[in-house]
C-alpha cells in the first residue's frame, strides 16, 4: 500500500502538503503510521477549518432565501446583525492585513458579505410608521458599509490589534438583542434554524481548532460563550418553533377586539337578559272569520 501512497500525482501530493505540511504528510500519507496522534489530531483540525470556510461560504443563505420569499424581515434584531457584521469585518482585515493562512479566517470573508445583505434586507423590510423612503435608507447603510470597511483597512495594526480584541465581547453582545427580542415576542420570526445550528457546529470546531493550533485561553473561552448564546438561540428556536409573534397575532385578530371601555356581558347575563324581555303573546285570527271581499263579485247558480 505505501508503494501507492509514495507514488500519488504530483496535484495530489502538493494539495496534501499544502493543507497538513510536509511532516504529516509524509507520516500520514506516504508511510501510512496512523498511530502518530500529534499528526492526526492537527490533520483533524485542518480539515474541520477548511470545513468551517466551506460552510461560511454557505451558512447565511437559508437565512437570506427565508426573507425574500416571506419578503419579511419579522423576529430579525437589526442592531445584532450590525455588531456581528462588524466583528466579522474586523477579524477578515485584521487576518488579511497579518498575512494569516485563508483557512484561518476564510469564513469570515463570506459571513461579511452574507450578513452584510441581510442587514440591508431587514432594513429594507423593516415596518415603519410613518412614510419612509426605503430604497433610499437602504442606500445610506450601504455607503455606511463600504466607507466602514475602507476605514478599517486603513487603520494603523496598532489600532486594529486593538479592534480584534474587541471583537470577543462584540461577536457577544451581538448576540443579545436577537435573543431579547426573541424572548418578548415569544417568537424567532424569520430567524433561520439552519443558520444557527451552523453555528453552533462552527463554534464547537473551532473550540478544537483553537485548542490544537493556538492554544489561546482568550480566543477559546471568547468561542466557548459563543457557544453558549448559539445554544440559547436554538433553545428559543426549539420552544417557539411555529408560534406567531405577540404583535402580529394582535394585528391579525384586530377586528375582534373589544375596546376596554366596552362592557363584556357574561353568559349569565345574557340569559338573564332574555327572561325579562317579554314579548306579548299575538292573538291568533277567529276561526269562522269572514273572507276579506278580494275586489270581484261572484253570483251563486240556482238550478
Amino acid at each position: 500500500m505505501t508503494a501507492i501512497t509514495r507514488n500519488l500525482p504530483w496535484f495530489i501530493k502538493d494539495l496534501g502538503v499544502s493543507i497538513v505540511g510536509q511532516k504529516c504528510y509524509t507520516s500520514l500519507v506516504e508511510n501510512l503510521n496512523i498511530e502518530d496522534v500529534e499528526c492526526l489530531k492537527y490533520s483533524l483540525s485542518k480539515g474541520l477549518g477548511l470545513g468551517i470556510v466551506v460552510g461560511g461560504s454557505i451558512m447565511k443563505v437559508p437565512q437570506l432565501l427565508l426573507i425574500l420569499s416571506a419578503k419579511s424581515a419579522r423576529g430579525l434584531s437589526l442592531p445584532a446583525y450590525v455588531l456581528e457584521t462588524l466583528s466579522y469585518a474586523i477579524t477578515l482585515v485584521y487576518s488579511q492585513r497579518n498575512d494569516f493562512p485563508f483557512s484561518t479566517y476564510g469564513e469570515n470573508l463570506f459571513l461579511t458579505i452574507q450578513n452584510a445583505i441581510i442587514t440591508l434586507l431587514i432594513v429594507f423590510y423593516q415596518p415603519s410608521r410613518r412614510q419612509t423612503n426605503k430604497p433610499a435608507q437602504v442606500a445610506g447603510a450601504a455607503v455606511a458599509m463600504v466607507a466602514s470597511g475602507f476605514a478599517l483597512y486603513l487603520l494603523p495594526k496598532d489600532t486594529l490589534a486593538l479592534c480584534q480584541v474587541a471583537t470577543l465581547p462584540l461577536s457577544l453582545f451581538s448576540k443579545l438583542p436577537q435573543i431579547i427580542q426573541n424572548n418578548r415576542a415569544q417568537s424567532t420570526g424569520q430567524l433561520s434554524a439552519f443558520a444557527v445550528i451552523s453555528q453552533i457546529a462552527g463554534c464547537l470546531a473551532r473550540l478544537f481548532t483553537t485548542a490544537t493550533e493556538v492554544g489561546d485561553i482568550i480566543v477559546t473561552a471568547g468561542f466557548a460563550l459563543a457557544l453558549l448564546l448559539n445554544c440559547v438561540l436554538g433553545a428559543q428556536l426549539w420552544m417557539y418553533w411555529g408560534k406567531v409573534e405577540n404583535e402580529e397575532k394582535g394585528h391579525l385578530h384586530g377586528h375582534h377586539h373589544v375596546p376596554p371601555h366596552v362592557p363584556v356581558a357574561s353568559e349569565k347575563g345574557k340569559q338573564k337578559e332574555q327572561v325579562d324581555i317579554v314579548v306579548p303573546p299575538v292573538s291568533p285570527p277567529p276561526r269562522y272569520a269572514s273572507p276579506q271581499p278580494s275586489g270581484r263579485k261572484w253570483a251563486r247558480k240556482v238550478d
